[in-house]
């Protein structure tokens, strides 16, 4: 279970805080197990600060605290304080990133079952997108996006399996493996019947909960080679 730690503390010298955790986190390099960070500031009280420390496990936050440029930074962290931190130690119980749910609902629900009513809930009105077999300009806005699914489901019966995924800030990066089977014209070929399979990466970013803009890359020569478009 992830394991987030809030530290709570008042400093006005918080550029030297800011240096310190810098200095920790290249001295404890190949040995700390802190996978994000986050510090907060009171917008009501200028020196008020609040540091999100997220762990895999509580067992790995022990580790991490056992570490001595963990303790050297603790009490090097105390001297700049105004009094002693205050500690939180949280499981984390229901963990979603919003981003990645916009993402899978056009990656599930749109090009995984046909649902095209879901575009208007997920895309942007001015969306715009940057696909290798798109001519720079064209595949943008709510249309843009149905005519291009719509063209990739006629022609193949998909089926996109997520292996990796990530989200920073507004963006979503997704990396993807799909396979299906040629049913449809395609680039002027002819149904051929056979299955093909391809890997590919897309990168979303986000605006007012729904995809403004993205980034499709997939493997174009192999697909070609697979329904026999170019030589093997």
């Amino acid at each position: 279970m992830t394991f987030v730690q809030v530290i709570d503390y008042e400093t006005e010298r918080f550029d030297e805080m800011n240096a310190l955790i810098d200095r920790w986190a290249e001295q404890a390099s190949g040995k700390r197990t802190v996978t994000h960070t986050l510090i907060g500031r009171d917008r009501d009280s200028q020196t008020h600060y609040l540091d999100l420390v997220e762990f895999p496990s509580y067992e790995d936050a022990m580790k991490n605290s056992q570490l001595p440029e963990t303790d050297r930074m603790f009490q090097e962290m105390v001297a700049l304080c105004e009094g002693m931190p205050k500690f939180m130690n949280l499981d984390v119980v229901r963990d979603e990133y919003l981003n990645k749910i916009v993402v899978n609902r056009l990656l599930d629900e749109v090009i995984g079952k046909g649902d095209f009513d879901v575009i208007d809930e997920c895309v942007a009105a001015d969306y715009v997108t940057h696909d290798i077999m798109e001519s720079e300009g064209q595949g943008g806005g709510r249309e843009g996006i149905r005519q291009t699914i719509g063209m990739w489901r006629n022609a193949f019966d998909l089926k996109l399996d997520v292996t990796n995924q990530i989200a920073e800030g507004d963006c979503v990066t997704t990396l993807w493996d799909c396979k299906g089977t040629h049913k449809g014209e395609f680039m002027g070929v002819a149904p051929t019947g056979k299955e093909i399979s391809m890997s590919g990466c897309t990168t979303c970013r986000i605006e007012n909960g729904q995809i403004a803009e993205d980034w499709w890359y997939y493997d174009v020569p192999s697909l070609m080679r697979q329904l026999g478009m170019m030589p093997g």
